[in-house]
């Protein structure tokens, strides 16, 4: 601390990222988290080395001391940054009091190559064979290339960084080993518009003398031609697959070197014969080349690479976590339903690679079917994941198949393998070919996500709540990849209505702060010049109209940086995109009748159809105006704010006006959905709003106390229950075990979210996190952590619990931007209640106790406030009070 003032700050961030290599934002945007009390100014000190900012001389920028409370994305203001340049930055605030923090420990981030002339000496390069006009047609006698590099070094290294893309997969190497944790690069996006590349540190994998950077190529999602006996959702073909990397090299002596991909670089063709993105993949060890990227290769009868026309996208800095190994499992048992078949199973569905531990004569073949169901005879089914879909490898019998696995020179050398350029969702993996019996240890599992680090958890006394936490949570991880797909199998597609719908499900567990960015700038990148946005982004298929333009998807590229905005305090979003954002609404506009819209999927797998889909459209419409209005005055754009604040009142008396039935207290056919939505948008008149919310809990008794609702109208149906105090009607919902219910899923064994309500026994696709926004009850709702409405990157926290039914406890954390919140009651065997609460650095929270009925309370008081805390009164059955930064216990009577 400084002189007894406030701990320096902690938790510095650029880009929501941190300590990021080769980002390409103009300007990078900066964040931190005050360590106490709270921050009424910053300074920030940007320089260009260590020493520099150590010393107090910030060559880059000095903010100066900046009167503000914010600490998120605080755009960096000082002079722009050239390719390949390293920033060191730091940061001291300001308490309530005027007492000036420590400064912080330094952060730093360093830019990518800004401008394409950074690149020289870098062309886009492939294979003889892959080179246009190679046919683009599936050819199983020509491999996937190889790609190496050798040189030389004579001079100590200080830095190296490799900068790399392709246009479909690859998987780089240098000195024989793999250079960074990320895998299925790159990522994502619509590549005649975009590519993506990234920044690897590999300073520590050069030496002195000889080297070598090596290259596997494959077609990802960017190359899918029509092959035979392979599952394939789609065909597309953004061109053959093909290389650009550029390796920069800085030595003791200041001399920079570069070696960048062009004629030099050799090829052969490699041992992976087959690469679908949604048939799987096929790995000849035999065709392999041992230690081909390693210094000491014989590249001899390599051919030169040759250069290619480049791609017609941009290249850009990938700026999010990318995909990465976060999980291995052990199979939980072994079956043979018929000789010589083996089903492994893991136990969970998960989304990832099986990694395959065998031995045996060369040419033996081993086949791996993944799949999430089996059928009545033991054996996997994939009628809902796509069929046939497999991986194939072929033993090389002496050695193993890479450098992993020893040199041994006979047939029961282990060899270890995984695909690398495709995945899968799966529980059971089938294997076939095996020279002996699998056992528990023949197949493991390598589980895949995007590397968003964990932001939140919850528990509670149910253990069916616990259980349904665990299935939304795991179809989240198995549909977190560089989009948030659908499914990790039938689709692997972009859907968008995920992004908002279901939000919590992965901002209350995850921090997507930096992932979330790059799925805008994808849907802004699929926007077409009508200014529609389709349901999926990017667009690799397009789809009939009603899937392809529906306010529920296509509202994402207004709805998502509102999000992102209000959970993260991220302006920059909201301005790069509003553009976008003005045309989508006029797009809307040019499809309304009047203020009404008539299009789209519906209230996609509800139970219930009779909901017209002029309500689930025309809700959106008014959703999107109202956060197009709010946007619009946060970026300052007053007249905008108006115009939309009227457009969306105007969509919500139009939806009032024609829907509303006031003989029946309902809206259109009396469904659920169609109450909930009206409720959420805040449109029913205030004299009708009890005989609306009574006629929706009606609806909720007479099903049995189930959903009928389909993923447009639950976030609004839980949303509406529990605002207006009805949490024992969702708690009612939530522990059924009957169909359609959460519980059903769990009582016939999903180990993952489930595509419709009763999918365990009707089928379709058992990875889908799209019914996850039970998800937002538990956090907001039963453990009580909220930010006040008007709050942005909770800034105010709210801690207002909801104990309801026979539960005795409930425990949730979030890490906020400030820091992380704590809220875990306990209802003693004795009577009453007690609240821990966590509250970070910054302002004070408000906590609201639930006080049980009946509780002693003579003089109409709350009941005393703890250390650290004030009453504030009660309120609505509440003890409210306000509670300043750290650990509190709150008490309420019996």
């Amino acid at each position: 601390m400084a002189d007894g003032g406030p701990a320096a700050p902690t938790h510095l961030r650029t880009g929501y990222l941190d300590d990021p290599l080769g980002i390409d934002a103009d300007p990078p945007d900066l964040s931190w988290r005050p360590a106490s009390g709270a921050q009424q100014a910053y300074r920030i000190q940007v320089a260009t080395s260590p020493e520099g900012l150590a010393a107090g001389a910030p060559d880059l920028w000095d903010s100066g001391r900046v009167q503000s409370t914010g600490c998120t994305a605080v755009p960096y203001g000082g002079d722009p940054l050239g390719s390949a340049q390293r920033a060191h930055w730091r940061v001291r605030v300001w308490d309530e009091r005027g007492e000036p923090s420590a400064w912080s420990a330094a952060a730093r981030w360093e830019t990518g190559l800004l401008e394409r002339s950074a690149w020289t000496g870098a062309q886009w390069v492939s294979a003889p064979e892959w080179a246009p006009p190679a046919p683009a047609e599936h050819d199983p006698d020509r491999p996937f290339p190889l790609l190496a590099r050798n040189f030389r070094l004579r001079r100590p290294v200080v830095q190296a960084r490799l900068y790399a893309t392709a246009l479909g997969v690859y998987v780089p190497s240098v000195n024989g080993r793999p250079i960074a944790a990320a895998v299925l690069e790159p990522g994502y996006t619509a590549y005649d518009k975009r590519l993506l590349y990234a920044t690897y540190d590999v300073t520590g994998a050069l030496r002195h003398g000889r080297n070598t950077v090596g290259v596997r190529l494959a077609g990802g999602i960017a190359h899918i031609p029509d092959v035979p006996g392979r599952y394939q959702k789609l065909h597309v073909s953004y061109g053959l697959p093909r290389l650009l990397a550029l390796l920069r090299i800085e030595h003791d002596d200041g001399s920079v070197i570069t070696v960048g991909t062009d004629g030099r670089w050799r090829t052969a063709p490699g041992p992976v014969t087959l690469s679908d993105w949604f048939g799987g993949e096929e790995f000849d060890a035999r065709r392999d080349h041992p230690g081909w990227d390693t210094p000491h290769a014989d590249l001899t009868g390599w051919r030169r690479a040759v250069t290619v026309p480049a791609p017609d996208g941009v290249l850009s800095a990938r700026s999010h976590p990318p995909v990465e190994v976060t999980e291995e499992l052990a199979a939980v048992s072994v079956t043979e339903p018929e000789p010589g078949v083996h089903v492994v199973d893991f136990g969970v569905n998960v989304a990832g690679w099986p990694e395959l531990h065998v031995s045996g004569p060369a040419g033996t073949t081993v086949v791996m079917r993944p799949a999430e169901l089996l059928t009545e005879q033991g054996t996997v089914q994939q009628r809902f994941t796509g069929r046939p879909c497999y991986d194939a490898y072929t033993l090389r019998g002496a050695g193993g198949a890479n450098g992993r696995n020893g040199d041994g020179a006979n047939d029961s050398a282990e060899e270890v393998w995984h695909p690398e350029t495709v995945y899968h969702g799966f529980r059971y993996v089938q294997v076939e070919g095996l020279p002996q019996p699998a056992t528990r240890a023949t197949v493991r599992a390598l589980v895949l996500r995007a590397a968003n680090r964990p932001a939140g958890g919850f528990s509670c006394s149910a253990p069916l709540l616990d259980a349904v936490h665990r299935i939304t949570d795991r179809a989240v991880r198995s549909n977190m990849y560089s989009v948030l797909t659908d499914c990790p199998h039938r689709e692997k597609l972009g859907w968008l209505e995920q992004t908002h719908l279901v939000f919590p499900a992965l901002a209350n567990n995850y921090d997507v702060a930096a992932y979330y960015r790059k799925l805008v700038r994808d849907m802004a990148d699929a926007q077409t010049d009508s200014g529609l946005v389709p349901g999926i982004a990017p667009e690799y298929t397009v789809f009939e109209d009603k899937f392809r333009d529906d306010p529920n998807w296509g509202g994402a590229i207004v709805l998502a940086p509102w999000l992102l905005y209000r959970t993260y305090g991220d302006t920059t979003t909201l301005r790069t995109h509003y553009p976008h954002m003005r045309r989508y609404l006029d797009h809307l506009a040019s499809r309304a009748d009047g203020l009404l819209l008539d299009h789209g999927l519906g209230d996609w797998m509800a139970f219930d159809d009779s909901t017209p889909k002029a309500v689930t459209a025309t809700f959106a419409y008014a959703r999107i105006a109202a956060a197009a209005g709010r946007i619009a005055a946060v970026l300052g754009e007053d007249g905008d704010a108006a115009a939309y604040r009227d457009l969306a009142g105007g969509v919500g008396r139009a939806f009032h006006g024609t829907f509303f039935d006031p003989a029946r207290h309902t809206y259109a056919t009396g469904s659920q959905a169609a109450d909930a939505l009206a409720l959420d948008l805040g449109i029913v008149p205030a004299d009708e709003a009890d005989a609306v919310l009574g006629h929706l809990i009606d609806t909720v008794r007479a099903a049995g106390d189930h959903v009928t609702v389909g993923e447009v109208a639950l976030p609004s149906l839980l949303r509406t229950l529990s605002a207006h105090g009805r949490d024992d009607v969702v708690y009612d919902l939530v522990r059924r075990t009957d169909s359609p219910s959460y519980g059903y899923q769990v009582e016939h064994g999903a180990t993952a979210l489930t595509e419709r309500w009763d999918g365990p026994t009707r089928g379709s696709s058992q990875n889908h996190f799209m019914l996850g926004a039970i998800e937002e009850w538990f956090t907001a709702s039963l453990a009580g952590i909220r930010q006040a409405d008007d709050s942005v990157a909770f800034e105010r926290i709210v801690v207002r619990p909801a104990p309801v039914g026979d539960l005795t406890h409930a425990d949730a954390w979030y890490d906020t931007p400030r820091g992380r919140v704590r809220s875990a009651w306990r209802r003693p065997a004795g009577g009453g209640l007690t609240l821990d609460v966590t509250v970070p650095p910054g302002p004070p929270a408000r906590v609201e106790v639930p006080l049980p009925a009946g509780a002693p309370s003579a003089d109409g008081s709350a009941p005393p406030a703890p250390p650290g805390a004030r009453s504030l009164g009660l309120s609505g059955g509440r003890a409210v009070y306000e509670a300043g930064p750290g650990s509190l216990r709150f008490t309420a009577p019996a």
